[in-house]
């Protein structure tokens, strides 16, 4: 049966950030229906179109993410930098789920620190500004629109830490291709303090994202 991309439109009514809302239980409710064969091979997949873009092969620093059950896997992803010798960070949320990184090794067991939050490593913490040494980061969406423009679990922790990557660092949103939506037709929500991608990645390809017509939005 073909995907039925989720668009929720606006209402009269709406606050900011409702309608985004509406989106996340949208594309929630329909990551909970992909079964676990197809997720392994969306992983699979995703793992070969990373390796493809090209700021990874030159990339001695990349600050990825551990996925969470339902949204792409990106267990083979982290063994494919580790495999090109690139050194791997993760997101280590502090108290109030304040900015931190941790070196990702593959022989260490990541850890759930507390339910919902995705799995971390158990190495020494380092500061937010860790990111500034990445030459890509790989940020989790639920859905990126071909503008750059991203909707997140809600919580703000990327928007906020994305304000602290290089400007010649690549920043690359991850789905699954039903959630890659095309800006021309279905625009994606924005509010003023949402951070654009760089470019998108899906288990099926990769692009850039395009520059908006004036200045990128904050």
């Amino acid at each position: 049966m073909p995907y039925a991309q989720p668009y929720p439109l606006p209402h009269e009514a709406d606050e900011p950030g409702d309608r985004k809302s509406r989106f996340r239980v949208a594309i929630r409710d329909a990551r909970r229906h992909r079964s676990a064969q197809r997720l392994a091979h969306a992983g699979t997949g995703l793992a070969h179109v990373v390796r493809l873009i090209c700021q990874v092969q030159q990339a001695q620093t990349v600050a990825a993410y551990a996925s969470r059950p339902g949204e792409p896997p990106t267990n083979e992803v982290l063994t494919t930098l580790c495999d090109a010798g690139v050194r791997v960070i993760l997101p280590v949320l502090g108290e109030r789920l304040s900015r931190q990184w941790a070196v990702y090794q593959p022989d260490h067991e990541l850890m759930v620190r507390a339910p919902g939050r995705p799995p971390e490593p158990p190495g020494p913490p380092l500061p937010a500004e860790t990111i500034t040494e990445a030459d890509m980061v790989l940020v989790p969406a639920l859905a990126i629109d071909t503008m750059g423009r991203r909707i997140g679990q809600g919580a703000g922790w990327y928007d906020r830490m994305l304000l602290l990557v290089r400007p010649d660092a690549m920043s690359v949103g991850i789905v699954f291709e039903p959630e890659l939506y095309d800006a021309g037709v279905r625009p994606l929500p924005q509010e003023p303090h949402d951070r654009r991608v760089k470019a998108v990645a899906t288990p099926q390809r990769w692009q850039r994202t395009e520059e908006p017509d004036s200045r990128q939005e904050p």
